[in-house]
């Protein structure tokens, strides 16, 4: 039988990427690549941006995508945005 920790875990890698699977029709074509599903803690969630640019039109749209979120039913208080810079 599994660890109730590693089932917690991957429900919430589930739930995460349903919740940007739920957002991606208000994306820009052009910043759905950009865009990771991050982690959830509690009623937050975190987007991981590849580009500082991504993640500046990301947070103009923050208020529409978490409004969308709890019309669909996923309890979201705020959204989070980390940007994951590629080193080269």
């Amino acid at each position: 039988m599994g660890s109730p920790t590693l089932a917690h875990l991957s429900e919430l890698t589930q739930e995460s990427a349903a919740r940007l699977q739920a957002i991606a029709p208000l994306l820009p074509s052009p910043l759905r690549a950009a865009i990771s599903a991050g982690p959830i803690n509690g009623s937050e969630w975190c987007l991981l941006i590849k580009t500082p640019a991504a993640a500046a039109k990301i947070r103009q749209m923050l208020p529409a995508l978490q409004s969308l979120l709890c019309q669909k039913g996923f309890e979201v208080n705020s959204i989070r945005l980390k940007i994951q810079m590629q080193s080269l």
